[in-house]
């Protein structure tokens, strides 16, 4: 399924141009030499252009004669066809016979003698140049051009005059030849053929060992494959098939699902969190496909607004309609992916519509909603929310697997991991400065609120924006009680190096009947320095109305009782300093 989903996003794209086809790769041409029907050199025309001051090559689709890169060996005879670099083209260098030699050989190759008279004086050119390098001279001493062609490797093609191709390769003739030469992606004598896994096509070449996908963090720089079978030997047989004849996929379909996995993870349809990269798609251009990334990344600095222009739109659209009567019904694809070694691992795959990704996506934001300052973010990315949670607020310690799981939740509309609760706990507990900061707040929030969901239970009650003094969770007006007797405290003796926050938040969130007693005690202290003796009444009354709510101190909590303390210590904070109308 997931192969047949890539396939099918290369069909689309490029059938649109974005991609290109088999035979072809994304290149550049900065000259085209110009010759006459017999071969004779006219002049030289440049396709460059301008960015900024510099002069740049025109991006071009370009033949790819089997190679799987445009870097070339050192052995000199992997010329590309009908284009190339100066040291090809013409014999420019060490090896420069035996280069412009393979220039000559690759034409040979894949187009014969006769079929192309355009092609055909092109080789009658290079074939002179091989026996007479003065026939190059006129090139490399063009006065406007010959020294960038002489000193640099600009990619060189050829135009010939009278030709209603402007450039030679955009002929019939090559487009034929490549055509024919790529319908089995070059098969071999030693190849063997079966029903393709991706296609159903039968008695297609397959595919002995696939082409490497690159761009997922983490995995090696030369790259990694999610089909991989990478030894040849008995013990990695299944009924004599050896390497990818145990999963055959052909060479074609191979091809290209390689091709439309790599596009996306080096276009904007990706996200890269923690271990996991994660690319996305739908089977036809979406609205919702150009604004995903936006959810979840962290805006740009240039336009740090953007991803909450878009995922207010995202909640708009459910009055306006942008994801329903448009493309609503359309399939969404997403991805995620991890490094394994040498291979990539499938973290997860989820499939679905637009509408259903889109209002997911919209409960994961309704859930993280939270009375905060004002100068925070009005929706948090899911690389802010990692990274709240993990040691020292770094990347590079976000715990592993969590991200994977994290986004699966989403998508899923579930429960979050618990990791992350006892990620977020944990990190709490270690942060003895910020503590329970407004986006740990409101991850526990919709942790809890999403796992009551799925697990109802009717003593239980949901976690609201802000303050709730009904909340009838233990762990909740215990951490409102601590937040308040803070507060006593603070107005009592000012800044003072230590608080009760910074010395027993752990212990009260984990094992409250070992701190509060104590707490208690210090408050009646504390109360007694107050010079407004009207305030000490007030902060009284207010310990008084949160102790009603339960009858004793509990010898400790469990996780989610914890995260609930973490949110009355945060929601009374908060509402002690929200300007009272």
């Amino acid at each position: 399924m997931i192969l047949q989903a890539l396939k099918q996003y290369y069909d689309r794209k490029a059938e649109n141009g974005e991609l290109a086809p088999e035979g072809w790769i994304q290149g550049e041409i900065d000259f085209l030499i110009e010759l006459d029907a017999s071969g004779n050199y006219l002049g030289i025309q440049s396709l460059q252009g301008l960015d900024g001051k510099k002069k740049i090559p025109k991006p071009l689709l370009v033949p790819n004669i089997g190679k799987q890169s445009m870097k070339h060996t050192n052995s000199g005879k992997d010329a590309n066809l009908l284009w190339d670099n100066a040291s090809f083209v013409l014999g420019r260098g060490d090896k420069g016979d035996v280069r412009l030699q393979s220039m000559i050989q690759s034409i040979d190759d894949w187009i014969g003698k006769g079929e192309s008279p355009e092609i055909d004086s092109i080789r009658i050119f290079l074939e002179r140049g091989l026996s007479d390098r003065s026939i190059f001279s006129p090139i490399l001493n063009h006065g406007e051009y010959g020294e960038s062609i002489s000193s640099g490797q600009p990619k060189i093609s050829f135009h010939i005059m009278g030709s209603k191709d402007r450039i030679v390769f955009d002929s019939e003739t090559v487009k034929a030849s490549l055509r024919k030469s790529t319908a089995g992606i070059t098969s071999s004598a030693s190849d063997k053929n079966g029903i393709c896994l991706i296609t159903g096509d039968s008695d297609v070449p397959i595919e002995l060992t696939h082409t490497v996908i690159k761009g997922v963090w983490g995995s090696q720089t030369s790259g990694a494959c999610i089909v991989s079978f990478n030894k040849d030997k008995p013990a990695f047989e299944s009924y004599g098939k050896i390497q990818s004849y145990n999963a055959p996929v052909s060479k074609k379909a191979a091809s290209e699902y390689i091709k439309s996995l790599n596009y996306l993870l080096g276009s904007d349809q990706c996200l890269h969190i923690s271990d996991t990269s994660t690319v996305f798609w739908s089977v036809k251009k979406t609205q919702f496909e150009s604004d995903f990334s936006f959810f979840f990344n962290e805006p740009n600095k240039d336009d740090p607004d953007a991803g909450t222009r878009h995922i207010k739109n995202l909640f708009e659209a459910v009055n306006t309609g942008a994801y329903v009567e448009d493309r609503g019904d359309e399939k969404f694809f997403v991805l995620g992916l991890a490094p394994n070694a040498a291979r990539i691992a499938i973290r997860f795959w989820q499939t679905g519509t637009v509408n259903e990704f889109a209002e997911r996506t919209r409960q994961h934001f309704k859930d993280l909603n939270i009375i905060k300052p004002p100068n925070e973010p009005e929706y948090y990315s899911l690389w802010r929310l990692l990274v709240n949670i993990a040691t020292l607020d770094k990347s590079e310690n976000i715990p592993p697997n969590i991200a994977g799981d994290f986004m699966r939740s989403i998508l899923d509309g579930t429960p979050y991991p618990e990791t992350l609760l006892q990620a977020a706990l944990r990190r709490i507990r270690n942060d003895a400065k910020d503590r329970v900061k407004p986006v740990r707040a409101a991850l526990i929030k919709a942790y809890l609120n999403r796992y009551l969901r799925a697990h109802l239970n009717s003593s239980e009650k949901e976690i609201t924006m802000a303050l709730d003094t009904e909340q009838p969770s233990i762990g909740y007006q215990l951490g409102r009680l601590f937040a308040v007797l803070e507060k006593i405290q603070g107005e009592a003796n000012g800044d003072i190096n230590a608080t009760i926050r910074d010395r027993f938040y752990g212990s009260a969130c984990s094992s409250p009947v070992t701190v509060f007693g104590t707490l208690m005690r210090l408050k009646n202290h504390h109360l007694s320095k107050l010079a407004n003796k009207g305030r000490a009444v007030n902060l009284e009354r207010l310990v008084c109305e949160i102790v009603g709510h339960f009858n004793d101190f509990p010898p400790h909590l469990d996780l989610h009782e914890q995260g609930k303390f973490a949110i009355g210590y945060y929601h009374q904070r908060q509402h002690f300093f929200t300007k009272k109308a």
